[in-house]
């Protein structure tokens, strides 16, 4: 029998959709259960957190977290591993936080802030409860404030961006099966968490996604049709998607993610960015100066002296010394 994992969330959790996609990639033997009022107290006692999605393994560990949950995976299933080994595992995780940090407030917006889409989450997640759903809604327009994109500029700018990076999918997925090349990476897996918890569910959102034929059929299923081989992009040489999100992250995830780090080091409770043109309020974030460690430390874990300073420079080049916690100086612009 092979060892079984149980994967614990929601159906419109953007984590859990996402390790739900790499669980499949790996081509584990899983299930899915939805968390729920009878293994609550159990998942968040034994994992720690309230947040979903939960994974039992095997030996009946229950873990959260799905980056360094993946890194477990990735070492239980070697041939199948999400993040690549060396410099490229660098850029693939780099990639992946974007999505994980930056773009899950986009996945917020799309839900919260218009009414047809709150009203079906909330219903979905409440299960048909009319109270629960209610209490449901007034999460939502909170989550949005603390995610930065209360004023109608971030609101567009938010969808905007969004669409570009769907534009760039479908042009890539017309050339290569996924997004760094011909197997799936970690960045496969988070993009497909957002579609299929989030822009093609909700119904706002899924009405500009149906515009995008590939990135549909990639998210209804085409993906998963995976046979472990393949080649990736080179470090150096990213595909046409990876070197537009690269540009992408310059202008907004940098910046953010200085901010955020900087306000925590002085105890503040919020910070301001410079985003899109307009200073931008956000509820600082412990977890994402946590997840840019965790890079920094997959960087001085796995690369030797030499990796490590071509990455920097690299980094200082494209304008994302945020990984290594720098702020931009004039002469770093590349």
């Amino acid at each position: 029998m092979p060892e079984h994992y149980t994967l614990y969330g929601g159906e419109l959790s953007y984590f859990t959709r996402k390790l739900e996609a790499a669980l499949i990639f790996y081509d584990a033997d899983f299930s899915f259960e939805a968390k729920n009022d009878k293994n609550r107290e159990t998942l968040e006692s034994r994992s720690g957190t309230h947040q979903v999605p939960v994974l039992r393994t095997p030996e009946n560990w229950l873990i959260a977290d799905t980056t360094p949950v993946m890194a477990l995976l990735d070492s239980r299933f070697p041939h199948r591993r999400m993040f690549p080994e060396g410099k490229l595992g660098v850029l693939v995780h780099l990639l992946e936080e974007y999505f994980d940090e930056w773009v899950a407030r986009t996945m917020v917006h799309y839900r919260w802030h218009y009414p047809d889409s709150a009203a079906f989450a909330a219903n979905r997640m409440a299960a048909g409860n009319p109270q629960a759903a209610e209490r449901v809604l007034t999460w939502g327009p909170k989550a949005c404030r603390a995610t930065g994109t209360d004023s109608q500029q971030q609101r567009q700018a938010a969808e905007d961006e969004y669409l570009r990076i769907l534009e760039s999918m479908e042009a890539q997925l017309a050339v290569t099966p996924y997004l760094l090349g011909s197997r799936p990476t970690a960045v496969d897996c988070v993009v497909l968490g957002g579609l299929r918890a989030h822009t093609n569910m909700d119904p706002d959102p899924k009405k500009r996604v149906a515009s995008y034929p590939r990135v549909v059929a990639w998210a209804e299923g085409s993906s998963d049709h995976w046979a472990g081989e393949g080649d990736l992009c080179e470090f150096d040489s990213p595909t046409a998607f990876g070197q537009f999100i690269i540009k992408e992250m310059a202008q907004t995830y940098q910046p953010y993610v200085l901010a955020n780090k900087e306000a925590l080091a002085v105890n503040a409770k919020a910070f301001h960015a410079r985003i899109y043109d307009e200073e931008v309020s956000y509820l600082c974030r412990p977890y994402i100066e946590q997840s840019r460690q965790m890079l920094e430390t997959r960087m001085s874990n796995q690369l030797n002296q030499a990796e490590q300073e071509y990455i920097v420079k690299w980094l200082h080049e494209h304008q994302l010394t945020c990984v290594v916690g720098q702020p931009q100086t004039p002469g770093d612009a590349g």
